[in-house]
């Protein structure tokens, strides 16, 4: 590998759209790479354009960083992913995806009623949650669909 095939942090946070201090942090975390010059910089090869771009869509997916980085964990370290394996990571997105578009559909058609949040502010609230009954089931908006109420 040449030099020229290495970016610099302020190249992957250019074309990737993420801090250095999010490249800094992901690379802590074990989910990118980067080699040091003499002098301690660090820089990546251009593959991690590609593993970024999964980051960002995996977190968009909802998945957690230990999620991302198990997937991670499954991809070949001596070469570029191919499609194949991004495919096979992404498969299993599918159903998470569909509960997730199940659930904003639900709570779009419901927006102009309530919101489900226990609040008793609203006439639904008095006949869903009489009494404030759902303070029981813990804190947050008790009546959201389960995939909208996992803490991110």
């Amino acid at each position: 590998m040449r030099p020229t095939d290495l970016l610099t942090v302020s190249d992957v946070a250019e074309r990737s759209g993420f801090a250095p201090s999010a490249l800094r942090f992901y690379e802590r975390e074990g989910l990118v790479h980067a080699t040091r010059t003499s002098g301690n910089q660090r820089r990546y090869e251009r593959n991690v354009l590609r593993r970024l771009a999964f980051i960002r869509a995996a977190r968009n997916v909802g998945l957690s960083l230990e999620e991302v980085a198990a997937a991670l964990a499954t991809l070949p370290e001596g070469r570029t992913p191919t499609r194949a394996d991004w495919t096979r990571l992404s498969r299993s997105w599918r159903h998470r995806l569909d509960d997730q578009i199940a659930a904003l559909t639900k709570l779009r058609d419901g927006l102009d009623s309530c919101i489900g949040c226990g609040c008793l502010s609203l006439k639904k609230c008095a006949m869903s949650n009489p009494a404030d009954v759902v303070a029981d089931r813990g804190p947050g908006a008790a009546f959201l669909p389960a995939p909208l109420r996992r803490s991110s």
